[in-house]
């Protein structure tokens, strides 16, 4: 745990390991994001958040054959405006990193 924080996938070369979660979290009813496991970073402690790198969910919907705009505009209207009550996942900006648009 790093400050409150589960980290489950800190590099690009590790794999997520959803298993672990729901061992981890077996008593807790986690809001996952279909189609986007492989953006996981972790699950928040305090609030049992499942967190995602935007980056990384952005890379997913262009390695789907959307191109750069097409992706930021779906993942900002249907994926991140989508409210799921408290368990509404976090979304860490890490575009600034590596996305380019």
């Amino acid at each position: 745990m790093v400050n409150g924080v589960v980290v489950v996938n800190v590099t690009d070369d590790m794999n997520i390991d959803l298993e672990k979660i729901f061992e981890v979290y077996k008593n807790v009813n986690l809001v996952l994001v279909d189609g986007f496991d492989d953006a996981i970073l972790g699950v928040d402690e305090e609030s049992h958040r499942v967190i995602y790198s935007i980056d990384k969910c952005l890379q997913i919907l262009l390695e789907k054959g959307m191109e750069s705009t097409e992706a930021v505009e779906y993942f900002d209207h249907k994926v991140v405006a989508t409210y799921t009550g408290d368990k509404t996942p976090i979304w860490c900006d890490d575009t600034m990193l590596t996305f380019s648009q």
